[in-house]
């Protein structure tokens, strides 16, 4: 482990973000993860049409001309999928599980990539070889002994291709279930159920090309140049060219301040203007839903006030009049909203609630974009809901360089939703299915990521398959998350490297090594490429370019074909065909999907092409045919209000978040310099007044508890306190480190999501004899 990884330190970063400090960072981890020179020249083509796809985030591809398309995350995730380092067969004969169990989720990541198909021996505690064949084998006799396909549950991370979705869901579906937990389930999902409801599709409304266009851009609980980064580049264009930026987060994230593009040299030599964000707002967790109504609130006052003055209105009236319904009875709810509770609940003065509200009145041209600070609340939907009727209000959706922008986090997390993967899918693609296959797909809704863990614990589900992902650090309730696999009959997991979900696992257990996105795929002899759709609809093709890092890989594809054939046979396809030519899954995909019409043609051309999204073209497939107004309440009865009045000013309301050095739970490093913490993630941010408050002091170790009233104890012990700009009784601190305190059922309305962004907690000293 390299020096900087093991000295613990708490200091200010002072530069901009990006810069010089990205550059030898991308330096520092392919010298790390000891990446073949050879292998360096595969930079050039990340991101490029005949190259491969950033396994990393979701952030569209701005030119697929440029031969500096990556940052420095995506190159994180680049190093440490190419990797020399290997975790072989010899490796799990040298260590139980038990032993590896001790090993931290970094050092588990620093073993390198999967080299072989391995069973669990409960005799000896240690992961053995196994062939492919037996390995499938075993996964049928499970799925055959089960008295129910619904006691199986089919997890998908947001990293699998549209072809391998597409089989996956087809093999599950023709086995018999709906139980789709995926990645979605706890990130996006709010956006995905939410969108629906207003105007009519869970997808954005725009394409890069409007971030040419816009003239202002609010960001809603999101730090891009952590989680998305190449965003950044966006934004920094937007900044130069005058837009005006306002970052609407509780923490006031180093990237959204400066940002030093790496591509651009006056950037790198100091000699441009590094401004991002020209207003900050910065409401307390869980207060965004008070400070967007209150925003609303004010545009309509404005409206009022201009037409009291025969002035030009505020509110689009020709946009509510033919594309919306139901505006009359939101105006009627804004108007009796109190103001002394929206600056109460959002934690935000009135005189910047209003503020904010002349900057989008202002605007001519406007995108919302937002991030998982929106969607990881119990509101989380009524938030969704709530910012989409505010662009509705002044005809913000379905122009040019205006729109609603949700960032997503994996890199084809939302494709996977199109193609299929979908707890609760509609009966229109189950006909679809059920007309090209020819069988009767399950009708019934299915179990997403909290379903399936409650239903793991009552017993009713006992066979998990994993396609990649890190469920058992990804989830919420760590112990009890820890519990339900562990009560199952058999575990599958597929990977490219080690990580704790091999290490908490059933009776049985697989660990089957699969491709990555980096890797030549070949079939037949014929190398295939995959496709992968972003977050703003664009499907196009990656291309593996490296050598496998194992003779004894397969691609996910031909995994979940393998799974499926030993399972079903050759019922409903012959599964050996589709891999052999990916091609032929695209197909099925275009009998199937809307949208996909000429998909090997269109996919073909550099860039690939845009998925048709009805609401971006003003066509809204909602009930009444409209754009919809939904009415809500700000909500004053929740867990963390219950949890203040017991609890009184003791009570902190905690958030989970991504360190620089991590991409969701993979940790490359140790620390998180845009936040000034290195060497550590047992931390705990914390306003100066609430140190004061509760008679702590910076750098003293607490212990933290969640105020839930269940009766189950939720703890983590021995956290540091560290002094941090953030709003009054507010905590910030590292996931996954921190899952143990979301309870399961803490989790948002209507679309399940934990509530990993608003955890009501509890502060107290770490006794000494604990703390050593």
């Amino acid at each position: 482990m390299a020096a900087s990884e093991t000295t613990r330190k708490i200091e200010p970063y002072t530069h901009a973000a990006a810069g010089w400090g990205a550059l030898k960072q991308v330096a520092v981890h392919l010298i790390k993860e000891k990446v073949p020179g050879a292998h360096y020249r595969m930079l050039l083509q990340q991101n490029q049409p005949d190259g491969f796809d950033c396994p990393g985030c979701a952030w569209p591809d701005r030119d697929h001309t440029s031969s500096f398309e990556f940052c420095e995350n995506g190159v994180k995730a680049v190093a440490a999928e190419s990797t020399s380092k290997r975790a072989t067969p010899d490796l799990f004969a040298a260590h139980t599980v038990a032993e590896l169990m001790e090993q931290s989720d970094y050092a588990l990541e620093q073993h390198g990539r999967l080299t072989d198909p391995l069973v669990y021996d409960k005799a000896t505690d240690r992961y053995r070889k196994i062939a492919w064949s037996e390995a499938f084998g075993i996964i049928a006799r499970h799925l055959h002994a089960l008295g129910h396909p619904d006691q199986a549950s089919f997890y998908t991370s947001g990293r699998t291709s549209n072809e391998a979705a597409f089989l996956f869901q087809l093999f599950v579906r023709a086995y018999g279930t709906n139980n789709f937990p995926d990645c979605s389930n706890m990130c996006h999902e709010a956006t995905s159920r939410g969108l629906p409801g207003t105007v009519g599709v869970g997808k954005g409304t725009v394409t890069l090309d409007d971030f040419e266009h816009a003239d202002t851009l609010l960001l809603f609980g999101q730090n891009p140049a952590t989680n998305h980064p190449r965003m950044m580049g966006e934004l920094r264009d937007c900044a130069k060219r005058g837009a005006t930026i306002v970052a609407i987060n509780p923490l006031r994230e180093r990237g959204l301040e400066r940002f030093a593009s790496p591509q651009h040299p006056l950037d790198m030599l100091g000699l441009a203007n590094d401004r991002i964000s020209s207003v900050f707002i910065r409401p307390r967790l869980g207060g965004d839903y008070a400070l967007i109504k209150g925003v609303a609130k004010h545009v309509l006052e404005l409206d009022l006030a201009a037409q009291r003055g025969g002035e030009a209105r505020v509110l689009d009236v020709d946009f509510i009049a033919r594309h919306t319904t139901g505006f009359d009875a939101f105006a009627a709810d804004l108007q009796a909203e109190d103001w002394d509770e929206i600056v109460a609940e959002s934690g935000v003065p009135r005189a910047e609630i209003e503020a904010l509200a002349r900057i989008y009145a202002k605007g001519e041209r406007v995108i919302a974009t937002w991030g998982m600070g929106l969607t990881q609340h119990k509101n989380a939907v009524a938030n969704v809901q709530i910012l989409s009727n505010l662009m509705m209000m002044r005809g913000q959706i379905g122009k040019r360089g205006a729109g609603l922008c949700p960032v997503r986090g994996h890199s084809n997390v939302q494709g996977d939703r199109t193609v299929g993967i979908e707890e609760k899918p509609t009966q229109a693609f189950l006909d679809r299915l059920q007309k090209v296959f020819g069988f009767e797909p399950p009708r019934h809704h299915g179990l997403d990521v909290v379903d399936t863990i409650n239903a793991m614990l009552r017993g009713e589900v006992r066979v998990f398959v994993g396609l990649g992902g890190n469920f058992a650090m990804a989830t919420p309730d760590t112990p009890r998350t820890w519990e339900a696999l562990r009560a199952c009959r058999l575990t599958v997991q597929i990977s490219t490297k080690l990580n704790r979900s091999h290490l908490v696992h059933g009776e049985e257990a697989l660990i089957l090594p699969t491709l990555g996105r980096t890797e030549i795929d070949l079939q037949d002899g014929v190398p295939q490429g995959v496709t992968v759709e972003d977050s703003m609809s664009m499907v196009h093709l990656s291309h593996g370019m490296n050598r496998p890092a194992s003779t004894n890989l397969l691609s996910e594809v031909a995994i979940v074909a393998g799974m499926a054939e030993a399972t079903l046979g050759k019922r409903p396809v012959d599964w050996a065909w589709y891999v052999r030519d990916y091609a032929r899954i695209r197909d099925a995909i275009a009998q199937v999907i809307d949208g996909f019409q000429d998909y090997n043609k269109r996919v073909a051309k550099p860039g690939g092409f845009h998925l048709g999204v009805a609401s971006r073209e003003r066509v809204w497939q909602t009930a009444s045919g409209k754009a919809q107004f939904i009415v809500s309440a700000i909500e004053r009865d929740t867990p963390i209000t219950r949890a203040r009045q017991r609890h009184g000013e003791r009570l902190m309301v905690l958030t989970t978040i991504r360190s620089h050095d991590q991409y969701n739970t993979t940790i490359y490093a140790m620390n998180d310099r845009y936040r000034g913490v290195y060497g550590q993630r047992d931390i705990l941010l914390i306003n100066p007044a609430d140190l004061q408050k509760l008679g702590l002091r910076a750098g003293e170790r607490v212990d933290v508890s969640t105020a839930w009233g269940d009766g189950i104890e939720r703890r983590i012990r021995g956290f540091m306190l560290v002094e941090y700009d953030i709003p009054p009784g507010c905590l910030g601190a590292y996931y996954p480190e921190t899952n143990p305190l979301v309870p399961l059922d803490s989790a948002a309305d209507r679309c399940g999501t934990p509530a990993y962004k608003s955890i009501p907690v509890l502060l107290e000293r770490t006794e000494t004899k604990a703390a050593a």
